[in-house]
């Protein structure tokens, strides 16, 4: 298994707080980012691989794809930021023999069928559901916007 030292769900995936706080709490090297629709979208491929820290690798594969290579043998050095949009893609990811740790919720975008939890994170029901699943195989997930703020076990939103 490949060493991954954050998994996240956050659906702005690459920006700001990654960048800076993140990847400096971490020692991340690499990013790996599991989203399907977005390995068919050249232009947010190289807009979020421009964003990243020169030296960082950006990886964008199919949720399929992230089980196969994060399952795979480490590189030596290589501590990996694994980026996700929604809950569903980490329980897949946990699905398909991905072993995790723990999981932080970074922000989850208001939109249609989603209702707000607290102040950057709003989720459906089947989003809720979701994180409950994870939790519920033992997994501890955390809302955390940035390594600086304190971790708020999510089990106190759901």
């Amino acid at each position: 298994m490949r060493n991954i030292v954050l998994a996240r769900i956050d659906d702005r995936l690459i920006h700001g707080q990654v960048v800076t706080a993140w990847v400096k709490q971490t020692n991340g090297n690499r990013i790996v980012i599991a989203d399907d629709p977005l390995t068919k979208d050249t232009f947010m491929q190289r807009l979020l691989k421009a964003a990243a820290p020169p030296g960082i690798t950006v990886d964008i594969l199919t949720t399929a794809d992230a089980i196969n290579f994060l399952k795979e043998a480490p590189e030596p050095g290589e501590n990996i930021i694994l980026l996700v949009k929604v809950p569903d893609i980490i329980e897949k990811l946990i699905d398909g023999g991905v072993v995790l740790d723990k999981v932080i919720l970074g922000g989850m975008g208001a939109k249609e069928g989603r209702n707000r939890f607290n102040r950057n994170v709003s989720a459906s029901p089947k989003e809720v559901e979701s994180f409950k699943r994870i939790m519920g195989k033992g997994i501890p997930m955390h809302y955390q916007l940035v390594p600086s703020d304190k971790a708020e076990d999510v089990k106190k939103f759901v």
